[in-house]
């Protein structure tokens, strides 16, 4: 039996969420970029990087392992590789204020990247791939994780889900790629978990290697790669070439992103590029259109580009509202210090 559920309207998510953050320490203006991101996070249909995950934000803070005042130290090495230390920042906070030094630097040198170690929490990668595309540039984002997922053939975690983002400029919306190298994220795991519902077969193993369907058990077991084998290769490049720019933690040493004590150790990877001279972005626009417009296999299903899915249910969220998982929603009200007045539907 599914768990109720609330339909939540954005302004009442962003200003409880952005209240909660405030209460826990965080200056007004990171408040709102923390909320942010978990909001869009939500509205766009992905629940699991949404606001399920802000009491472990408001835990972390309160446990010294995320300081919501932080914006990070960044030192140049070279002229256009920046140097990170979140100094342990709420992720957002940290990655957008590297974003903005690197998109700078990259109008003058084309090309710029940051490599962020002891930074919470990025979320939602495509909020970062759009932001840079909706300014002209194209951005090239990655984030390791604690050790989810089995290599091709095993039965134990032993990488991360080592998701990647790509935004590149064109209208009317940006081009925008978010994926993890996983099958599918820890936090979709989490999220079937309090909305008691089963898991697709083929999604994750338990405690013991078996393949299961019950998410309770396949929180503590182990994701499948994407694609097989070569999910697994590439998930496991990226694991190895953020360590090695951001000189962090490695498979099962990796913590801090899904517990409330531990301090993050993962890294981040940013890349920001300028489009060449004169541009394609006219033609890159109507080579997305084109591909919307192809024939499809199933007529009752167009065709889409990546972020089309997420970007109509952002708009049906914006005019209907959210569901949120009732007790999901009841957590965060009562951190807001709110009474619980709603009803389930």
């Amino acid at each position: 039996m599914e768990t109720p559920e609330y339909r939540i309207g954005w302004r009442e998510a962003m200003e409880t969420a952005t209240r909660v953050l405030e209460r826990a320490g965080a200056p007004p203006a990171h408040a709102r970029i923390q909320a942010d991101l978990l909001v869009e996070a939500e509205a766009r249909g992905r629940s699991s990087h949404g606001l399920l995950r802000l009491p472990r934000v408001v835990e972390r803070i309160r446990n010294g392992v995320a300081d919501p005042r932080t914006r990070g130290a960044a030192t140049w090495r070279g002229d256009a590789l920046l140097c990170v230390d979140g100094e342990r920042g709420l992720g957002p906070v940290v990655a957008f204020a590297a974003l903005d030094q690197i998109a700078e630097r990259a109008r003058r040198t084309g090309v710029a990247a940051a490599a962020i170690h002891h930074n919470n929490h990025l979320g939602m990668l495509a909020l970062y791939a759009e932001r840079i595309a909706e300014q002209g540039q194209v951005l090239l984002a990655m984030t390791t994780s604690e050790a989810l997922v089995h290599p091709w053939g095993g039965r134990r975690a032993m990488l991360g889900t080592n998701p990647v983002a790509i935004g590149v400029p064109a209208s009317p919306v940006p081009f925008v790629l978010d994926m993890a190298t996983s099958l599918v994220s820890m936090g979709q795991i989490h999220d079937h978990a309090h909305r008691q519902r089963p898991l697709p077969p083929g999604w994750a193993l338990d405690e013991l290697g078996d393949p299961t369907t019950d998410a309770a058990r396949a929180k503590h077991g182990a994701i499948a790669p994407f694609g097989g084998a070569k999910g697994y290769a590439l998930g496991l490049a990226f694991e190895v070439m953020i360590a090695s720019l951001t000189a962090s933690a490695l498979g099962t040493q990796v913590q801090g992103t899904l517990d409330s004590t531990l301090a993050c150790n993962k890294g981040d990877v940013f890349i920001v590029m300028e489009p060449a001279p004169g541009g394609v972005g006219d033609a890159i626009s109507a080579y997305l259109d084109a591909i919307r417009s192809c024939a499809s296999a199933d007529p009752d299903v167009p065709v889409a580009v990546p972020g089309d899915r997420a970007l109509r249910c952002r708009a049906r969220s914006i005019d209907e509202g959210m569901l949120i998982a009732a007790q999901v929603w009841d957590r965060i009200r009562s951190l807001a210090g709110l009474s619980h007045d709603q009803e389930g539907i």
